[in-house]
């Protein structure tokens, strides 16, 4: 499961500089966005569960 969770952040942040540097793929900023939120959110929990 972490390794997951780092794959999801890394192609969250790729994403988001993608949708920055490129303004014609305006949707990839929110893609990474979404990724980069779902990927945080999956490692807090995982954190969290580790530490209960």
């Amino acid at each position: 499961m972490p390794a997951l969770v780092i794959v999801l952040i890394v192609v969250g942040i790729v994403l988001l500089l993608l949708g920055l540097f490129v303004e014609v793929v305006k949707f990839l900023l929110w893609v990474g966005l979404v990724i980069l939120i779902v990927g945080v959110i999956a490692w807090l929990l995982g954190f969290i569960k580790r530490k209960a």
